[in-house]
């Protein structure tokens, strides 16, 4: 005989197969009241995580559509932004059932909240519960998201550039994480991306990252980027070190595009050892943030070698540095240290490092701390961005150190 939990979660499961993203909600709806969970409702995050959206087809208690709640402004977006179940008032006075919001995570990438009434009794029971739904959840609409157009249109406030659109297809996840390294990235702006990208994947007991930055901001930009992604995944993909890497990349914008050039970083983090391995094409160098303070620039010496694209070959080549656990490394594109205000004011380097480091030291997760650079860096730009501005953030923490609130 199976348990409510039982019924409830592997029910979900198995009438999910044959349901599209319209779907969800009314089938999360039938399964969690077997575990006494009510009025469910589901929000994703939008592109840019400052709001959450409802997925369709959910009405509120007075049978009104559900209108999208802001990230930085909200209980369930204080939910989403610290990883924690949030418990609203009662909703009967004097006591009784309350609502809850708890996060949807795919492993740490967050994708958007779960509320639900709880009822009275064990509440170590209840969360247990209504987090094994989340999780569900979660995984749910992560498997639903790829064919759903429905889903593209809800999480998009305003419509895409063709290289937005082509650049969001190719990129992975924006957060990553098992017990030895945390991964997160971010980019803007979301809709006009044109020449950046960032790429990550894991190979056994090796990271590999890169970023780039291509010339332009046109659709140009955007394609000739995503060739220089495939080239690095492509060879990769079939054992090509590093140097040699960065050489596929070289040619394969050359034969694609006359004139065409972009700028990036390779490397691999050895997870065991902490060796971080990198070569540099004309981009700027990453920087290494241990205990608070920056302790590192990683240069290439004597300069580093040429954007790819021109088919100048390479003079510095493979470099190497060895990190210590906890450290923090940072890639970023010239539209973060180089943002300009209306007055002329540049946001610069210091004052990227110093934000970052302060955000670590009040504790704030890495995922979180890109999501309001970010914000602060649309802000210091009032609105408007020059140039595309992407971050990517790698956290050794070695095999030895237990996995940390992310």
């Amino acid at each position: 005989m199976r348990s409510d939990g039982e019924r409830a979660l592997g029910g979900l499961l198995e009438a999910s197969h044959l349901a599209a993203m319209e779907d969800l909600p009314p089938l999360i709806a039938e399964h969690a009241r077997l575990v006494g969970l009510t009025h469910t409702l589901v929000y994703v995050a939008d592109l840019q995580q400052q709001h959450l959206v409802p997925l369709p087809g959910q009405l509120d208690a007075a049978g009104r559509e559900l209108e999208r709640l802001g990230i930085d402004t909200t209980l369930p977006g204080r939910s989403f932004r610290a990883v924690e179940l949030v418990y609203t008032v009662p909703v009967r006075s004097g006591g009784g059932a309350r609502r809850v919001w708890v996060p949807l995570l795919d492993g740490t990438e967050r994708i958007g909240v779960l509320g639900a009434t709880v009822p009275d009794g064990d509440m170590s029971l209840v969360e247990w519960r209504i987090k094994q739904l989340a999780s569900l959840v979660a995984l749910l609409v992560v498997s639903k998201r790829p064919h759903s157009d429905s889903y593209a249109r809800l999480v998009r406030a305003r419509p895409m550039t063709l290289s937005a659109e082509v650049m969001w297809s190719l990129l992975p996840p924006g957060t990553f994480a098992d017990e030895t390294v945390v991964v997160s990235a971010a980019l803007e702006p979301a809709y006009e991306v044109g020449g950046d990208a960032y790429d990550y994947a894991i190979d056994g007991d090796v990271l590999h990252a890169s970023l780039f930055d291509a010339m332009g901001h046109d659709t140009s930009a955007g394609l000739t980027a995503s060739v220089a992604m495939a080239a690095c995944r492509h060879n990769r993909r079939q054992g090509v070190e590093l140097p040699e890497l960065s050489e596929a990349v070289d040619k394969a914008i050359g034969e694609q595009f006359t004139g065409r050039f972009a700028t990036g970083l390779l490397a691999t983090l050895e997870l065991e050892s902490g060796r971080l391995r990198w070569v540099n094409r004309g981009h700027h160098p990453p920087l290494v943030i241990r205990g608070g303070q920056r302790v590192a620039t990683l240069e290439s010496t004597p300069i580093p070698d040429p954007p790819m694209g021109f088919g100048l070959g390479m003079s510095t080549g493979l470099m190497q540095y060895q990190l210590e656990p906890g450290d923090r490394l940072l890639f970023y594109t010239d539209g973060i240290v180089e943002a300009r205000s209306p007055r002329g004011e540049v946001f610069g380097l210091e004052r990227f490092v110093d934000f970052v480091v302060r955000h670590e030291a009040d504790g704030v997760s890495a995922p979180e701390t890109l999501r309001r650079l970010i914000q602060a860096i649309m802000r210091h730009q009032d609105g408007r961005l020059d140039d595309d501005a992407t971050v990517m953030t790698i956290e050794w923490r070695s095999q030895d150190r237990h996995l940390m609130t992310i």
